[in-house]
């Protein structure tokens, strides 16, 4: 926390621009939430020409994947203790190739709906981040907020689900870093993921 992070950590203020953050990348991706890091460093163990942006709300989270990036010697990931509608919102418009929402806090009480993080603000935002083209992968295990994801992401204009049918919701896609929160089962249905292309 001491060492590593002041020299891989987003600044808590100004613009966010990810191609100056991590330089030389050919592609750039936002994991919102990060928990325990296994699936944002994961994936940029596996993807070094790609630049990663990891905001997470808790500090254990963050030392965890501090950890991660020390022992893979990874370089190509920055870090955030925060919340990330904060970093969204300094960051330039259509410089985001991906953005992961996995298994975000489900407040699943009605009456907390209004917490989620996925809003209609929020999908707004998530579309003008995204390059034309760009995926928006929102993974949960929790039926409540998997309808209200869904409802709310697919009422966005500029957003368009990719599913062709059940299985492209149901089965993780090819390219995805199973988490030791997913094998826990912790929600209420088994795990679905959305994918959204930027229109």
């Amino acid at each position: 926390m001491d060492d590593l992070l002041p020299r891989l950590a987003i600044p808590e203020d100004g613009p966010v621009d990810p191609a100056r953050l991590i330089e030389g990348k050919q592609a750039h991706i936002l994991e919102i939430g990060f928990g325990g890091g296994e699936h944002l460093t994961g994936q940029a163990a596996r993807n070094p020409e790609t630049g990663f942006l990891g905001v997470e709300p808790f500090l254990n989270g963050v030392a965890k994947a501090l950890g991660q990036i020390e022992d893979a010697g990874l370089t190509n990931v920055r870090l955030m203790e925060g919340d990330a509608r904060d970093v969204m919102a300094r960051i330039p418009d259509a410089c985001l190739d991906r953005i992961y929402l996995l298994f975000p806090d489900p407040w699943p009480k009605a009456r907390h709906a209004k917490r989620r993080l996925v809003q209609d603000e929020t999908a707004a935002e998530f579309a003008r981040l995204l390059k034309p083209g760009g995926l928006l992968r929102v993974a949960t295990d929790v039926m409540a907020y998997a309808d209200h994801a869904l409802f709310i992401l697919r009422r966005n204009p500029h957003l368009q689900w990719l599913a062709k049918d059940a299985d492209d919701w149901r089965l993780p896609p090819a390219d995805h870093l199973t988490t030791r929160y997913e094998t826990k089962k912790l929600g209420d249905c088994a795990p679905v993921f959305f994918d959204f292309a930027r229109q």
